[in-house]
């Protein structure tokens, strides 16, 4: 595709808009800008300042079509609404701008609306799986413990049930950070890469042993054995060189954070399949938190106080987003209440 210098420089402007105006991170400004890109590339770079309605509602035509480079099958319901939306607001913004707003109409922009069938799909909320807590103890138990890569990676699988971080999270967080006796998390937003920036404060969740004795474990030999400081990194990126057989091989170590979160889900793929169990991401175990909270929170308060835990402001974000009810569970508990008992 030929680039078109007008549309380039009215993407710049809009990145600094939704940066400086709106305050979105670099992600997702990023995750924007592919999606605007995406439309240009279907209009053959097709000033935007052409835009017509007609190109909406032919380019939603061709995303239904479109398919996942990597498993070869249509782009879930779910990216095309994110792809549409990202691109009603864009039009939005640019109908309002000089040398567009005489050329283009704000109402054109609401063609990219997917039609209610769709919407629903897509805006559906599904079962995220998670791990009872007996697996993640199973898993926990079993991981090997012999070298300190080894030490952090067992640390890490505990961290996350502990306290049901975001692998983002864990990747990015610092010694400063926890409080083992209090068995106290600030995920503080100035250093901690939280989602929406969001400081939060989390106390252990009550998930039993070996989970809260792995990581003091694991604190005491950053501090008293490596000698680390608080600034430095609770779970500190893998040190790699070539080895005796020439290969890139893990030698110890780094005194730095991760950049991302890869590295992490990639030892959470291995370790559950280790123990022949299916593959669980760092992000289900919020799931299983959340379980876990509805068969122990005896009021509602005591879930508000579990759904703060989690970070959520909202309590109905945790319900909504991971506390549906088990359809074993709904079963019995409906099954009761039609016999007129209270479910078990």
């Amino acid at each position: 595709m030929k680039t078109n210098g007008k549309n380039e420089r009215i993407k710049r402007e809009y990145a600094r808009y939704l940066k400086d105006a709106r305050g979105h991170r670099e992600t997702s400004i990023d995750a924007e800008l592919a999606a605007i890109a995406r439309f240009e590339a279907f209009t053959k770079g097709r000033d935007f300042a052409a835009f017509r309605n007609r190109h909406a509602s032919a380019f939603k035509d061709h995303l239904a079509l479109c398919r996942n480079d990597r498993t070869r099958n249509h782009i879930s319901a779910t990216t095309q609404l994110q792809i549409t939306s990202t691109l009603r607001k864009f039009f939005s913004w640019l109908s309002d701008q000089d040398g567009y707003r005489s050329r283009l109409k704000r109402s054109d922009a609401d063609y990219f609306n997917l039609g209610r069938r769709e919407t629903a799909i897509a805006r559906a909320v599904r079962d995220i799986e998670g791990p009872t807590i007996e697996q993640v103890r199973h898993v926990v138990e079993t991981m090997p413990a012999s070298t300190e890569v080894e030490m952090r990676d067992r640390a890490i699988v505990a961290f996350a049930i502990l306290t049901g971080a975001r692998d983002n999270a864990i990747a990015s967080i610092r010694l400063k950070h926890i409080d083992v006796a209090k068995q106290l998390v600030t995920q503080d937003a100035r250093d901690v890469r939280t989602k929406a920036s969001k400081t939060i404060e989390t106390w252990y969740f009550p998930v039993g042993e070996p989970f809260a004795s792995i990581v003091a474990d694991w604190v005491a030999y950053l501090k008293e054995r490596r000698i680390w400081g608080l600034n430095d990194p609770l779970f500190p990126k893998t040190q790699v060189a070539v080895g005796q057989n020439r290969r890139f091989a893990a030698i110890g170590l780094t005194r730095e954070c991760w950049s991302n979160a890869a590295p992490i889900r990639t030892i959470f793929k291995r370790e559950f399949e280790r123990c022949g169990l299916p593959y669980f991401h760092p992000h289900s175990f919020r799931k299983t938190l959340t379980r876990l909270g509805q068969e122990r929170c005896p009021t509602p308060e005591a879930f508000k106080a579990w759904s703060q835990n989690l970070g959520h402001q909202n309590v109905l974000t945790t319900f909504t987003s991971y506390g549906q009810v088990d359809r074993l569970r709904q079963r019995t508990i409906i099954l009761g209440l039609a016999e007129g008992a209270a479910a078990p």
